[in-house]
């Protein structure tokens, strides 16, 4: 992978980066246009990383689909598929973590331990293998964009990180690989997510600024769902994810799934 990015580069090529963990959906395929759209090289890789998944979580079930993998990354513009081994990714002995403090402490910091230290440390070897100009990343995710943007910025690395715009189903429900794990009922319980994102959204541009009560808005709507358990709603800064703020974050089990979304209150929500 490297020996082919350098010798792109030497051409004088750009060389765009879209990081996933496969299972491939409309989400990712915006990334990949937006980096077909600013560089002349795309590459996408593909590596469902460990070192993430803390104990008990999903790692072992997480979506793995190669076949349909492929056929979408077929007619994406796509130079290079880049998909490491674990062994590869990570050598015998290996014990080297990446940590960033502040952005990463709240929130899925505190609610998933060790969690952005894998995203930190894969991500690190990523821009390691691939060298590339400009890195790309959704939305949805957004505290994990906002990690990458820190850690590109301590460490020095010459990528520009480009986030991307949530990618929704037409109900709202944002794009996730997780989202299969929902049956019929858990699909239309997942709604609550977006809709709730909404709610706060028209309560803001309606003058609406109060922390607490745009909190409540959040957690009453998407409570009202029986199958719906809020693990965090909170409205913070979009920089240090802590209050106060015009993000509103959300992280919500429907039924087993863990899901997450996010939207700035100051914009109008989509759709």
């Amino acid at each position: 992978m490297l020996a082919a990015s350098r010798r792109w580069r030497a051409q004088g090529l750009k060389v765009g980066l879209v990081p996933t963990m496969g299972a491939l959906h409309a989400g990712h395929r915006s990334l990949i246009a937006a980096a077909r759209g600013e560089n002349d090289i795309v590459v996408v890789s593909i590596f469902v990383n460990p070192i993430q998944f803390g104990p008990g979580e999903d790692f072992a079930r997480y979506p793995r689909d190669p076949a349909h993998d492929e056929d979408l990354l077929g007619g994406a513009g796509v130079d290079a598929v880049y998909r490491p081994s674990v062994e590869v990714m990570y050598s015998p002995g290996s014990s080297t973590r990446v940590h960033v403090s502040g952005v990463a402490d709240p929130l899925e910091g505190a609610a998933r331990p060790g969690h952005f230290d894998g995203v930190a440390t894969v991500v690190s070897k990523l821009f390691v293998a691939v060298e590339p100009d400009r890195a790309y990343f959704g939305q949805k995710d957004a505290q994990q964009a906002a990690v990458v943007r820190r850690l590109a910025r301590d460490l020095d690395f010459s990528v520009e990180i480009r986030v991307c715009p949530t990618v929704r189903e037409p109900d709202g429900l944002a794009l996730s690989s997780r989202n299969g794990y929902l049956g019929s009922d858990e699909r239309r319980a997942a709604v609550s997510l977006s809709s709730a994102l909404r709610l706060a959204a028209d309560a803001y541009a309606a003058g609406e600024r109060r922390p607490e009560r745009l909190r409540r808005m959040l957690c009453g709507r998407i409570e009202a769902e029986s199958l719906a358990r809020v693990e965090y709603a909170e409205v913070v800064d979009p920089e240090t994810f802590t209050p106060p703020g015009t993000l509103a974050v959300l992280a919500v089990r429907i039924g087993k799934t863990r899901l997450i979304d996010n939207h700035d209150l100051s914009k109008v929500f989509p759709g």
